[in-house]
């Protein structure tokens, strides 16, 4: 809480200030031009051009990763993408101010933005606990009767795969922000190995947790990279952010033994429990506790993010790594064009010592768009958010070869390639560039973008994806107690397995979860699971 109210009083210092692409500080001139939230004049849509003439501005707001990549003489705000929007659509997207780096960053201006009142029409962010603290602030409208009235049928039927994908956003039964698909499976972990390091060492690939071990071992001390200093790990893990994330993740170790942590999963009974606090949970500890001090894992992987942990795979200084399917095409491609001869494949999650397997799985959903109450024309978002579903959802039309020629597709002899190594920049994501983050995803798509190769490794282990169970938005309690619980389980975990803190501090944490509001919050889920 003090880390969170320094950072805010740093941001009530920038607080009109944005940041370029070079993460230096630019003063924000548009707030002083207009009234944030609102539409000027009466706006007009030509259906025979299918676009808003003249052109109309949405306005949002923006945190900028450092690895988003961009062409020369481009940002975030004019860009290919944005160009398409105006002259497509006749939609101006402009920014009211955007951040480098975390979205714990972001949420924190945003929390300050929140507390002037000064927001724009739309904001959209994956951040599940700054959408709660949104909705919750009153400044934003419900979007349930917007949706049915505005959404096209593509889009319609996508959110209709997963009706509970909208209970997270609602309050009294109403409707308040607006659930960003995700394809199915797409954050289930896989494990990915070297490939080359398993044949010059003369290894198997691993299908349990044993032969994981054995294989681990050998990367780990009988130099696998041939340089004749014992600097390679096993596997490389990130627990900056907790246990069970989407690269560098580490819930499948767990998922050996039944659980899956921080995350509400369904007991032989039916009812709900809390993974972090199972005695499965005690034995994935045990098992990592286990790896840290044979030197399998790094001991500072107690404070590496997800891409921390990915760079010491791609660096050649770990053998395995665990994240999903996409991870191929970044980061791990760093490591082939780094080193050409080095190789890597997923493989399926090793099972447990009594044949369990488990892993994190895809919530359908991967943040929220919401929508400012002041904002006088909601349809020209739904207008943007159509097009992408009708068109760039379904792979046809102008999209049915990519997002933009030159940035994320070539032409050659007449046909459209996708070889990075014909793209400026190895290929130009231009999806990232979009208010929703990825365009739009309709979820029972995932086959088309999921590679032959690796799609049969995802989908044998299908039983073995354990999604969330609660869906619901945070209860009473969880709204007074929940971010202390959290920090809790964190700082048990981390002590845990990189200390010498014994393993019967789960059994004093699980006491003190469930005294400090966990054992209400419990009761809690299980009454939201029963009224469902």
């Amino acid at each position: 809480m003090r880390l969170r109210v320094l950072l805010v009083m740093v941001l009530v210092i920038c607080g009109g200030c944005s940041f370029g692409r070079d993460g230096k500080l630019r003063q924000n001139h548009i707030s002083s031009q207009v009234e944030v939230g609102t539409d000027k004049g009466e706006i007009y849509f030509d259906e025979k051009q299918a676009k808003y003439v003249p052109a109309v501005e949405l306005f949002t707001v923006a945190a900028v990763n450092p690895d988003l990549a961009f062409m020369e003489g481009e940002d975030l705000e004019y860009n290919v993408h944005t160009r398409w929007a105006e002259e497509r659509l006749g939609i101006r997207i402009r920014y009211l101010w955007t951040l480098p780096g975390s979205s714990e960053n972001f949420a924190n201006k945003l929390r300050l933005e929140l507390a002037k009142g000064k927001l724009p029409d739309i904001v959209t962010t994956r951040d599940r606990e700054i959408i709660q603290e949104l909705i919750d602030s009153g400044q934003f409208r419900e979007v349930g009767s917007l949706f049915e009235q505005y959404a096209s049928t593509v889009w319609k039927q996508a959110m209709n795969e997963q009706p509970s994908v909208w209970d997270f956003y609602e309050r009294e039964g109403e409707k308040y922000a607006i659930p960003i698909l995700d394809y199915e499976y797409n954050s289930d972990p896989l494990l990915w190995i070297r490939t080359d390091w398993l044949k010059k060492l003369g290894l198997p690939v691993p299908a349990t947790i044993a032969k994981l071990e054995q294989v681990m071992e050998a990367f780990t001390r009988s130099d696998p990279d041939g340089n004749g200093k014992a600097d390679t790990f096993g596997l490389t893990l990130g627990f900056r952010n907790g246990a069970s994330t989407w690269m560098g993740d580490s819930s499948w170790i767990f998922g050996a033994f039944g659980t899956i942590p921080e995350q509400w999963n369904r007991q032989p009974d039916g009812s709900l429990a809390y993974g972090s606090t199972q005695p499965g949970a005690k034995q994935g500890l045990a098992l990592l506790k286990k790896w840290v001090k044979a030197g399998y894992v790094s001991g500072n992987s107690s404070w590496l993010d997800e891409e921390g942990a990915a760079a010491l795979f791609t660096s050649g200084k770990a053998g395995i790594i665990a994240g999903p399917y996409w991870m191929r095409g970044w980061p791990l491609s760093v490591l082939t064009d780094n080193e050409p001869e080095a190789s890597f494949q997923a493989i399926a999650i090793p099972s447990g010592p009594e044949g369990h397997t488990g892993r994190r799985g895809t919530l359908p959903d991967n943040g929220a768009i919401l929508i400012n109450k002041k904002m006088k024309h909601p349809e020209i978002f739904f207008k943007y958010q159509n097009y992408l579903f009708d068109y760039y959802a379904t792979g046809t039309g102008e999209f049915a070869t990519g997002f933009a020629k030159g940035y994320d597709w070539a032409e050659v002899d007449g046909k459209p390639e996708s070889d990075p190594t014909l793209l400026p920049l190895g290929g130009v994501r231009v999806s990232s560039y979009t208010l929703t983050f990825d365009g739009a995803r309709i979820p029972s798509q995932v086959v088309k973008a999921i590679p032959d190769d690796i799609l049969p490794v995802l989908f044998q282990q299908q039983g073995a994806s354990m999604k969330d169970q609660f869906t619901g938005p945070p209860t009473l309690t969880m709204r007074t107690s929940w971010e202390l619980l959290h920090m809790l389980e964190q700082k048990t975990f981390q002590k845990i397995i990189f200390t010498d803190s014994p393993l019967s501090e789960f059994d004093a944490f699980v006491d003190l979860w469930s005294s400090y509001g966990g054992e209400q919050i419990t009761r809690e889920v299980r009454q939201w699971k029963q009224a469902e």
